[in-house]
Parts: C-alpha cells; sequence; structure tokens
C-alpha cells in the first residue's frame, strides 16, 4: 500500500485546508484510515480517523472544525480543516491499518499563522 498526502500549506488563523490522502496498492485488507500530526517537540497524535464502513472518530481538540471523509472511487481520503488555529501547526500524515500492520504516506506541512 502506498499513500501520497497532500494540500498543506500557509494559512492564516480562522483559515481553511482541505488534505489529500490518496491510496494505491493492494486495498482490499485496509479496515481504517487515520490522519495524524506532530507538531515540532511533540510526539505524533491522533487528529481524524474514518474505518471502512464509514465510522469516523475525531480528537477532542478538532471536533466540530475538521471532517474526515473518503472517497472510495478515488482511493482518497480528506480532511477538511475549518477555523484553524496556530496550535493545528504541525506535519500531517495519514495512515493505512490493516490486520497485519500499518502504512504511513509522507507528511504535508501544514502552518497556521497568528
Amino acid at each position: 500500500v502506498q499513500l501520497q498526502a497532500s494540500g498543506g500549506g500557509l494559512v492564516q488563523a480562522g483559515g481553511s485546508l482541505r488534505l489529500s490522502c490518496a491510496a494505491s496498492g493492494r486495498l482490499f485488507g485496509i479496515i481504517a484510515m487515520t490522519w495524524y500530526r506532530q507538531a515540532p517537540g511533540k510526539q505524533r497524535e491522533l487528529v481524524a480517523a474514518i474505518t471502512s464502513g464509514g465510522s469516523t472518530f475525531y480528537a477532542d481538540s478538532v471536533k466540530g472544525r475538521f471532517t474526515i471523509s473518503r472517497d472510495n472511487a478515488k482511493n482518497t481520503m480528506y480532511l477538511q480543516m475549518n477555523n484553524l488555529k496556530p496550535e493545528d501547526t504541525a506535519v500531517y500524515y495519514c495512515n493505512a491499518a490493516e490486520v497485519a500492520g500499518s502504512y504511513w504516506g509522507q507528511g504535508t506541512q501544514v502552518t497556521v499563522s497568528s
């Protein structure tokens, strides 16, 4: 499985960005896809997840501001980020999990200026 994340950039506080994670390869075993982020000097943290059944989960810090979704026809996962805050600044990574393990994409930088 290969994952390609894109859509990061520099935005002012209160602005919006949409991240994409395009998946390719043997995808039939994927049971969940997740967005993580890692800010400088901090541990990587889970942001949002979506299961193969469509259930979603959000970290408390992004609830009501971020929306995770997927387009199965395009094998792509999205993260719509609204009302961005400076504390959302981080490298965002996508992850695809199957029973035997998981796969990581390269990160995409999100920088929110105050």
